[in-house]
C-alpha cells in the first residue's frame, strides 16, 4: 500500500509539473492545449495501470524507452532519443572522436562469421597485416560467431589510439591468426582517386562532405591536375556520396560560383532555423566546363551542390535521381544527461525548391509517402529551365541504373568473386599496373572452373515467367500437352542457362578485374580501372565533346 501511495503522489507530481509547463502554451494556442493535457493524462494513467496490475515486473526505463522510440519513429527516422548510456558514442562520432580499423564487412550467406570486404592502404587494419577475405572469429577474446555485421562494427569502434585484439581466419592458413590493431579517426581521404579521363578532362571523386577541408582536397586535387595537364573541363563524381557538413557544400558550392549567390536556405517553425546561406568568397573558376555525377545514393550535401549546379545553370548533372534528403536536424539537451535529435527545418535551393522526397507529414495520407510526381510544384533555374521540387535532384541527362544479368547477381550476392580474389591474391604477389591489367583468358577460365566446383542458384527471368505460366495453365485447367511443352521449353532454358558464365563475360569480367585491381591499388585503383567502361563517365566526356549541346543544356534550350 505504502508503494502504491508513493508511486500515486510521483506520478500526479509529475503531471502538475507537466502541465503546469504547458499552461503558457495555452495562452498562444487554445486548440491543442486540451488535447495535449488529456493525452498526457491518458498515458500517465495508462502507465500507472501497467506498473499496478500487469503479470510481471515491468522495467520503468525499458518501458519508456519502447515509448518514446515508437513516438519519435512516427515522425521520421532522423529524429531520435539519445540516452545517457549512448551520449559518449554519439559525441564521438558526432565530433569526428570515434575511432575505427578502416575495414568494410560482409556476413556471407551460411557463415556464421563476417568477413572483411573492402580494405584501403594506410587504415588500421591494412597495416596490422590483415587483407579482404579475412574472416574475423573473435574480438578481444569474445566470440564473433553469429553476430551481425552491425554488431562487429559496433564492438570494433573505439576511442582513438585505444588497442583491439582480432584473431581471424585467412583461406589457405591452417590455423587463424591474430592481429594488435590500433583504432584511428578520419582514416580515409575525402578523395579515393582523381586523375585525368582522357586529354582535356580532370576527374575528381569525392566520397562524403563528412571530413572538413575536403573542399580544399577537391580544389588541391584539380590545382594539380591542371599544373600537369591541359585542363578544359571537370567532372565531380557525387555517386554514393551520402553527404556530410554543410558548410563544405556551401564552400564547394563557391569553388565554381562566384561570391554572394544564395547556395541554400533553411525554414523552420522557430524563427532561429529562416537561415540564408550565400557563397562567402572568391570563386575558383566560375567558367571552366562541369559535370556532376550523381546516383540514388547522392544525397544531402551531395544533393546541394548537384542543385546549386543546375539552379545557377553552372553545370550539367548526369546519371540518376538522387536520393531526396532535404531534412535538417539539430541536438537539443533534454535533461539527465540525455539528448533529442530533432528535425527542426527543410532546406531549399536558390531556385526555391526543397529535395525532399518522403513526405512524413501526413499531408497525402497517413504515414510516410513517397511524394507523387503529379504533386511536385515547378521551378525554375536562372535562365528558366524547369526544375521539380519533393523527390531529390532530376538529372540534366538520365542514365539507366546499371541492372547485372541474374548470374552476375547471384555470383555477388553468394561472393564467389570476392572468394576467388582472395585465393589469387594469396597465390600472387603483384600485377600489373592499375590502368594495364585486363582479366586474361586463362584467367577467366580460371574463374569459371573455380565457380564449378561451388554451388550457386539462380532463376533466369524466363524460368521465372515459365513457373507463372505452369501455375495459370493448371489453374485454368489446359490440356496436360500444354504442361509437357512447358516443361521442354523449360528443360531447354535449364540447359542452355549453363552457357551464362560466357555470355555475360563482359561484365562479369570488369568485376573480377575491378576487384582483383582493388586488392594490390585499393579504392584507388578500383575506381580508376572503372572509368573507361563507365557509361556515365563516357557520356559527360561526349558530351564535352559536343559544346553546343552542353551549351544548350544550360540555356533550356
Amino acid at each position: 500500500m505504502k508503494s502504491t501511495k508513493k508511486y500515486t503522489f510521483i506520478s500526479v507530481l509529475l503531471l502538475s509539473i507537466t502541465t503546469l509547463g504547458l499552461f503558457a502554451f495555452s495562452f498562444s494556442d487554445d486548440s491543442r492545449f486540451f488535447a495535449i493535457v488529456k493525452n498526457l493524462e491518458l498515458y500517465e494513467s495508462l502507465y500507472r495501470e501497467v506498473h499496478k496490475s500487469y503479470v510481471d515486473d515491468v522495467e520503468p526505463a525499458k518501458l519508456m524507452r519502447s515509448g518514446i522510440d515508437s513516438m519519435l519513429k512516427s515522425l521520421d527516422p532522423y529524429t531520435n532519443y539519445i540516452s545517457e548510456g549512448q551520449i559518449e558514442g554519439y559525441r564521438m562520432q558526432q565530433g569526428g572522436g570515434a575511432g575505427n580499423i578502416g575495414a568494410g564487412l560482409v556476413k556471407k550467406k551460411g557463415d556464421p562469421y563476417v568477413t572483411i570486404s573492402q580494405l584501403d592502404e594506410g587504415t588500421p587494419a591494412f597495416e596490422a597485416g590483415m587483407m579482404v577475405g579475412d574472416r574475423i572469429m573473435t574480438i578481444n577474446g569474445a566470440t564473433a560467431k553469429n553476430r551481425s555485421v552491425d554488431d562487429v562494427q559496433k564492438v570494433l569502434v573505439g576511442e582513438p589510439g585505444s588497442e583491439v585484439i582480432i584473431t581471424y581466419e585467412r583461406l589457405g592458413k591452417s590455423s587463424p591468426q591474430t592481429a594488435k590493431v590500433v583504432r584511428k579517426k578520419n582514416i580515409k581521404s575525402s578523395i579515393p582517386y582523381f586523375g585525368m579521363v582522357d586529354e582535356k578532362t580532370a576527374y575528381v571523386k569525392l566520397r562524403t562532405f563528412i571530413k572538413r577541408g575536403c573542399t580544399q582536397e577537391v580544389k588541391a586535387a584539380i590545382e594539380k591536375l591542371k599544373n600537369d595537364n591541359e585542363v578544359e573541363s571537370i567532372i565531380i563524381d557525387l555517386r554514393h556520396n551520402g553527404g556530410g557538413l554543410l558548410g563544405e557544400a556551401v564552400n564547394m558550392v563557391n569553388l565554381f560560383v562566384e561570391q554572394g549567390e544564395m547556395v541554400v536556405s533553411t525554414k523552420g517553425k522557430v524563427a532561429d532555423w529562416q537561415k540564408e546561406y550565400k557563397t562567402p568568397n572568391a570563386a575558383f573558376n566560375t567558367e571552366i566546363p562541369l559535370v556532376v555525377l550523381t546516383d540514388g545514393r547522392s544525397a544531402s550535401a551531395s544533393e546541394i551542390f548537384a542543385g546549386c549546379m543546375q539552379d545557377h545553370d553552372r553545370g550539367v548533372v548526369i546519371g540518376q535521381r538522387t536520393f531526396g534528403k532535404g531534412l535538417v536536424q539539430q541536438t537539443r539537451d533534454i535533461g539527465y544527461n540525455s539528448k533529442l535529435k530533432l528535425t527542426v527545418a527543410k532546406y531549399y535551393l536558390p531556385s526555391g525548391r526543397c529535395v525532399q522526397a518522403i513526405d512524413y507529414s501526413g499531408r497525402y495520407k497517413d504515414g510516410a509517402i513517397k511524394v507523387p510526381d503529379s504533386l511536385r510544384t515547378k521551378f525554375y533555374s536562372k535562365n528558366k529551365r524547369l526544375m521539380y521540387d519533393g523527390g531529390g535532384v532530376d538529372p540534366d541527362i538520365a542514365m539507366e541504373k546499371k541492372e547485372y544479368a541474374r548470374i552476375t547477381q547471384s555470383l555477388l550476392k553468394e561472393q564467389l568473386i570476392l572468394d576467388f580474389v582472395s585465393d589469387y591474391r594469396r597465390r600472387n604477389e603483384e600485377i600489373a599496373p592499375a590502368d594495364t591489367f585486363e582479366v586474361s583468358e586463362a584467367l577467366y577460365e580460371q574463374f569459371v572452373a573455380y565457380v564449378n566446383e561451388h554451388s550457386y542458384a539462380y532463376d533466369s527471368k524466363t524460368e521465372e515467367l515459365i513457373e507463372k505460366l505452369k501455375k495459370s495453365t493448371s489453374k485454368e485447367k489446359y490440356d496436360a500437352s500444354v504442361k509437357q511443352n512447358l516443361e521442354q521449353i523449360a528443360a531447354k532454358v535449364k540447359q542452355a542457362k549453363t552457357s551464362d558464365i560466357y555470355r555475360f563475360k563482359d561484365e562479369i569480367a570488369q568485376l573480377l578485374k575491378e576487384e582483383i585491381i582493388g586488392r594490390y591499388y585499393y579504392e584507388k585503383g578500383k575506381v580508376q580501372a572503372s572509368l573507361d567502361s563507365d557509361p556515365i563517365v563516357q557520356e559527360a566526356l561526349s558530351l564535352f565533346e559536343d559544346k553546343t549541346r552542353y551549351k544548350q543544356i544550360l540555356e533550356g534550350n
